[in-house]
């Protein structure tokens, strides 16, 4: 094909699409069912991971539960069972170390089967400044924030390319959109995590692997008990996110196939904005909304938890 020739097919094609997105905006498009997936949330003793397990349950999944905390397990385990779910299997799961991801991965396929939804939600956070950060702790940030996510991908994915059907869902955060003081860790791991999912979606568009689907989630601070402490300078404008407005708007943009979904909204716009304002403007802009020191409040979860 000649340059002139893909050039107006690219610009037809960039109409259409720019026009199918606002008709989705008034249109709703068609929920996928998810009834007989196996659902893989890692992260699922707690949380998001607890109510994302509840919600995809509820919809006839088989949930496969992943945490290191074995009570927090039981406790989703049995939240499930009180609502009637049939198909549960839990694991106790170190998702920063990779032999127990291979080793734990190799068990659930055994007894289980092939996931085809996969969520990786497990997380961590440190909150301190990155000279008062200790090696080991930056270390675990990285092992649990991103690099679980290669080892669960090298893990299932296989399966979902040759039945070329699944879907790979990375929690994220808009700490992986803009940077924050006293997060170096979580942040750098968080843009790797968008860097990764995206590059993968990519990768499986130009195998034309299209049943793979790719979800990125990146909210802002969830009122979960992980960021404890931290306060929003204008909570009219930017509010901390109630977890189960989160965890069903994760579940839809899984049902519909959303490529990317931040929250709130007004984050679409934040990004936007830092795409092509001056460095000292977008500063200026984290000053005044508050988000340039959130984390001096930060205390986070007790340490029995």
């Amino acid at each position: 094909m000649n340059f002139f020739l893909e050039t107006l097919k690219v610009i037809v094609l960039l109409v259409y699409y720019l026009l199918e997105s606002l008709v989705f905006l008034v249109v709703p498009v068609r929920k996928k069912n998810v009834s007989g997936e196996i659902v893989l949330i890692t992260g699922a003793g707690s949380g998001i991971g607890r109510l994302l397990a509840v919600k995809f349950a509820s919809l006839g999944a088989t949930v496969v539960l992943w945490d290191i905390n074995q009570e927090g397990l039981k406790c989703t385990v049995g939240l499930l069972k009180e609502k009637g779910a049939g198909r549960v299997h839990s694991y106790v799961c170190d998702c920063s170390k990779r032999q127990d991801i291979y080793r734990v991965a190799d068990q659930v396929k055994k007894e289980v089967g092939d996931v085809s939804i996969l969520i990786n939600n497990a997380g961590v956070v440190v909150g301190k400044r990155f000279l008062d950060s200790p090696d080991s702790l930056v270390e675990k940030t990285m092992e649990v924030n991103i690099m679980a996510h290669f080892w669960t991908y090298k893990a299932f994915l296989p399966a979902m390319v040759a039945a070329n059907h699944g879907h790979l869902v990375s929690i994220a955060s808009c700490a992986g959109l803009c940077g924050t003081s006293q997060a170096s860790d979580y942040c750098a791991s968080k843009f790797a995590a968008v860097g990764f999912a995206e590059s993968i979606d990519i990768e499986m568009r130009s195998l034309r692997k299209t049943g793979v689907k790719t979800t990125i989630v990146c909210p802002y601070v969830i009122n979960t008990g992980m960021f404890d402490g931290v306060k929003s300078k204008w909570p009219r404008l930017i509010a901390n996110l109630d977890p189960e407005y989160v965890a069903e708007r994760i579940v839809s943009a899984v049902r519909q196939n959303q490529e990317v979904v931040l929250m709130p909204r007004i984050a679409y716009l934040l990004l936007f904005l830092k795409s092509f304002l001056p460095v000292k403007a977008t500063v200026l802009l984290l000053d005044y909304f508050g988000l340039d020191d959130m984390m001096n409040t930060f205390k986070g979860r007790p340490k029995k938890e």
